[in-house]
């Protein structure tokens, strides 16, 4: 489908939970990439703004939808530990251009769009709840109003957005089990970003309200009742928290894709760990060569330099190929009969 791209970007105030310094309301930052009007201009975006990493590519920024469906499918999106709805653009592309809306937040306290915050890293469940206030409050007040086909809507993340996927499906947390999957394998006990991670818990238990109200709504079920597929692409670790007959009783379509190179979310101990508990997944292997970070958009020649371990690849692996693969396995997902 040869069609042009918007791209709208937006904030609003989730009153019902805090903020997690306790003096506001959540914020949810959010990205929508669509098919837009003929008429739209689109122009590159590269971000962040004044140290180019990565380019979004040809976008029209806050065109109008276009008028050739009345509705369209929506696909949630959810970024990974530390990153942004932005760094999966090149995924939410590929799905606009055949005809879905695509809606994603920049996850509060866990994302690079804002200062990173321990309760962020450690309350992954509140991601999912991020994303069906998004979906409620765009489908009744938005330019999007009236035009998302609430009957087709499937969710898709990567890494710990993959964990928001299920958590949407109906997985329902046990942080306990992590705890227990941490001491077996120790280098899941904290992500890059936060490597002393499970030592914040206790101090944060005692010093908090926020934090302890959410640890308190860690084993509630977060499903959303509109989903109809999910796509959990390198799911991390704290899938490990999932229990095993919240994951028996999902009936949702469930793709898993990870690299078998996957040092930070195993293949086996992951995504394929998961694929044994869901009885309606598949499991589908992005090759022998690919690792974690090659999910991550292809980088300027400034990222390579500033950082190669995220954004160089090893020889022979080329990452847009990756993501062109991926994006084929997602769509082809999406399209199952069941949704």
């Amino acid at each position: 489908m040869d069609v042009k791209l918007g791209f709208r970007t937006g904030l609003l105030l989730d009153e019902a939970r805090p903020n997690w310094a306790g003096d506001g309301a959540r914020p949810l930052r959010w990205s929508a990439w669509y098919p837009a009007s003929e008429d739209a201009v689109e122009k590159e975006i590269t971000l962040p703004p004044g140290r180019a990493l990565y380019s979004l590519g040809l976008l029209a920024r806050d065109a109008e939808l276009s008028a050739k469906q009345s509705r369209y499918p929506v696909v949630l999106l959810s970024h990974g530990t530390g990153g942004a709805a932005s760094g999966l653009g090149w995924l939410a592309a590929a799905l606009a251009a055949q005809g879905f809306v695509v809606l994603g937040v920049d996850h509060h306290g866990n994302t690079a769009t804002e200062a990173y915050r321990p309760e962020g890293f450690l309350c992954w469940w509140e991601r999912a709840r991020d994303l069906t206030v998004l979906l409620d409050r765009l489908s009744a007040d938005s330019p999007f109003t009236g035009r998302l086909d609430l009957s087709h809507v499937a969710a898709a993340g990567f890494s710990l957005g993959g964990y928001t996927a299920l958590a949407l499906a109906g997985a329902i947390t046990e942080t306990r089990r992590v705890m227990s999957f941490v001491q077996q394998y120790p280098f899941a006990s904290g992500p890059r970003e936060m490597p002393d991670l499970a030592a914040h818990i206790e101090p944060l238990l005692a010093s908090s309200a926020v934090f302890r109200q959410s640890w308190q709504r860690q084993s509630q079920n977060y499903r959303d009742d509109r989903m109809r597929a999910v796509v959990a692409i390198a799911p991390a670790p704290p899938v490990r928290g999932f229990t095993d007959e919240s994951l028996r009783g999902i009936d949702l379509p469930v793709t898993l894709l990870c690299g078998e190179a996957d040092r930070e979310a195993p293949y086996d101990l992951c995504a394929g760990w998961l694929q044994e508990r869901l009885p309606n997944s598949r499991l589908l292997s992005l090759g022998p060569h690919v690792g974690h970070y090659m999910l991550l958009p292809v980088g300027t020649e400034t990222a390579r330099r500033s950082n190669p371990d995220l954004w160089v690849d090893v020889p022979g692996v080329v990452r847009g190929e990756v993501h062109r693969q991926v994006a084929e396995m997602t769509l082809a997902a999406l399209r199952m009969p069941a949704i």
